[in-house]
């Protein structure tokens, strides 16, 4: 078996495991037998691993293998190391929505009401808003520090509109926003996991279509030109790719971070390669693969955490392996 199949066959059988894993962990103590037995059968224990589990694991690899797709996509764009998807600001228009959506416009009464399922409806038209705006400028602007500037900015705007609709909330309706910023793969309906998928497959449509354009804006915009690539097309379809995923990843599970920042770095040291058609597969499996850790540790204990914090527990010393590396 040559090397590079070898990797391949140890990644997925890590992958696999840790779908297992997370399969195994919840609230409700199943075995491995009772647990396999579920997954044909009915009664408690299949609606709980249908019901609940199965749908959980879904959104926990859907949003890491976007996460981490999209933060690849910056990290070419932008030929930062530390880019992330969340960096643009589509992120903060999905805060905003989801911050509007407990009340602050038609009162605390109505914003309750709506519970999660309203906070993440809103999410996401704040995402898709903020997306459109991105958009529209990275399509006119030529400079992709411009961009970058003016994303971190958008991000600054949407992240003080924010505090302002926060502070006018009442201590109930704060609780249910609160909620939504921790990050959650837990509750997410059918409906909003085949959104996911569907935003997924586009991302990875437009990242395996723009790969040979980005592969050559790794040198540089001048360099890109000269070599007769449209810079401002290949960036263009970068950040449709990257908005799409960020938006419905965050607008259903909240605003999750770090795997987009680590996904790739790791896809390109097991593959030795900064060529785009080999990192993709590579950060998809290892963004949900992340993902479903961050999943199974937070649903092992026996009051289970926010995923966005352990996320954070787990990317920061990663982060800070990265940065030391990067030095030397």
């Amino acid at each position: 078996m040559s090397r590079r199949n070898r990797t391949w066959a140890i990644g997925l059988a890590a992958f696999l495991s840790l779908l297992f894993l997370d399969l195994l962990s919840g609230g409700v103590r199943l075995g491995i037998r009772e647990t396999l037995s579920a997954l044909g059968g009915e009664g408690t224990a299949a609606d709980i691993v249908w019901g609940i589990r199965i749908p959980r694991i879904l959104s926990a690899m859907l949003a890491g293998a976007s996460l981490a797709l999209s933060g690849m996509l910056m990290q070419a764009v932008f030929r930062n190391p530390l880019a992330d998807p969340h960096i643009m600001g589509v992120s903060g228009g999905a805060g905003l929505g989801a911050a509007l959506a407990t009340g602050a416009i038609s009162g605390p009464a109505i914003g309750t009401a709506l519970g999660g399922a309203g906070v993440a409806g809103a999410a996401f038209i704040g995402a898709i808003l903020s997306s459109i705006l991105i958009l529209a400028v990275s399509y006119r602007v030529g400079s992709s520090d411009v961009l970058l500037i003016f994303g971190v900015m958008l991000g600054f705007v949407f992240s003080a509109l924010t505090s302002i609709v926060e502070y006018t909330a009442d201590e109930t309706s704060l609780k249910i926003f609160y909620g939504w910023t921790a990050g959650h793969f837990t509750g997410t309906s059918g409906g909003e996991v085949m959104a996911m998928a569907l935003a997924f497959a586009i991302c990875l449509v437009l990242a395996l279509a723009s790969s040979k354009g980005l592969d050559i804006v790794l040198f540089g915009d001048d360099y890109a030109a000269l070599a007769g690539a449209n810079v401002r097309r290949i960036r263009f379809s970068a950040m449709a790719a990257c908005c799409i995923a960020t938006g419905a990843v965050t607008a259903f599970c909240g605003p999750i971070g770090f795997i987009g920042i680590i996904a790739p770095h790791i896809a390109r040291r097991l593959k030795g390669s900064s060529v785009h058609r080999r990192i993709i597969p590579a950060s998809v499996l290892g963004g949900a693969s992340l993902a479903l850790i961050a999943d199974a540790l937070s649903s092992a204990l026996p009051r289970p955490l926010p995923v966005g914090s352990t996320i954070a527990v787990l990317g920061i010393p990663m982060i800070l392996i990265i940065l030391l590396k990067g030095r030397r």
